[in-house]
């Protein structure tokens, strides 16, 4: 680990590791309890839109694609709520068009910039400080957020018929989750990737959920998870030359399963 340190980009991506691991596993807590994978998947995609268009106009990606995240989740809360249309068919409308857009960004592009690919694949090691920075802040925003509506965040988590006679607006802290979705989903994708961002988020709520039913207790297992996981498939991506996103991945899945087989022994 000595020798890791030796390198800043190797000590911004142990950051980029920790934060990613962290936040994505905390708002997995919430996509796993809510079945929001799909749409996990179609905010995953418009924020590549909007990485293109950062390439394009030769701005922070970051930044156009938390645009883009929040133009889908938007898009998606308008044509679903109060009964308007299914979700399903919004989503796939919504993230196709938004595919739709990055391709014809790309298209506009006079220069192949390979930077670009590794936001779909993945590069954790190609994180730098302004983006570690930006990282960082929106991170706070996101598990800050969750602090301070919490008990509201659960109560429409699991119940959103009571929440809303309760006097919770469901709807406004629906749409809060998935924005939060959205924030960390912005916040991934350099590190591991668009295509495998989702698995960041789902995979290790998912163990913690093989492991208990106690939500406090999910919130803990969740990020551990997330994190051990994060940083053992950096270092094993740094020593064997492996794509980092990938190898983060697959170490998750071994946890699930494992975590799966000693649920079904119980």
């Amino acid at each position: 680990m000595s020798e890791i340190l030796q390198y800043d980009f190797m000590r911004h991506a142990l950051m980029a590791a920790v934060l990613v691991g962290g936040v994505c596993s905390i708002i997995g807590v919430y996509v796993v309890l809510k079945g929001l994978s799909f749409i996990g998947d179609g905010v995953a995609h418009a924020s590549f839109g909007g990485v293109v268009l950062g390439f394009l106009l030769g701005i922070n990606p970051l930044i156009t694609s938390v645009l883009f995240a929040f133009i889908m989740v938007g898009l998606v809360s308008i044509f679903t709520g109060k009964g308007k249309m299914k979700t399903d068919p919004a989503i796939g409308v919504f993230f196709s068009f938004m595919m739709a857009l990055a391709i014809l960004f790309i298209g506009l592009m006079r220069s192949y910039n390979a930077e670009l690919y590794s936001y779909l694949f993945g590069s954790i090691i190609s994180v730098t400080a302004t983006d570690l920075l930006i990282m960082l802040a929106l991170g706070i925003l996101v598990l800050g957020t969750v602090a301070v509506f919490f008990k509201e965040l659960l109560y429409v988590t699991f119940d959103p018929e009571m929440a809303l006679a309760s006097g919770i607006r469901a709807g406004h802290f629906n749409f809060l989750i998935l924005a939060l979705l959205g924030l960390t989903i912005v916040i991934s994708i350099k590190s591991v990737g668009m295509i495998l961002v989702l698995a960041l988020i789902v995979i290790p709520a998912s163990c913690a959920h093989q492991l208990t039913r106690n939500i406090k207790t999910m919130f803990i297992l969740s990020p551990l998870f997330g994190i051990a996981a994060s940083i053992g498939g950096l270092c094993l991506s740094y020593y064997f030359d492996l794509p980092s996103g990938a190898t983060i991945v697959i170490i998750l899945t071994f946890i699930f399963i494992l975590t799966a087989l000693k649920r079904k022994r119980r």
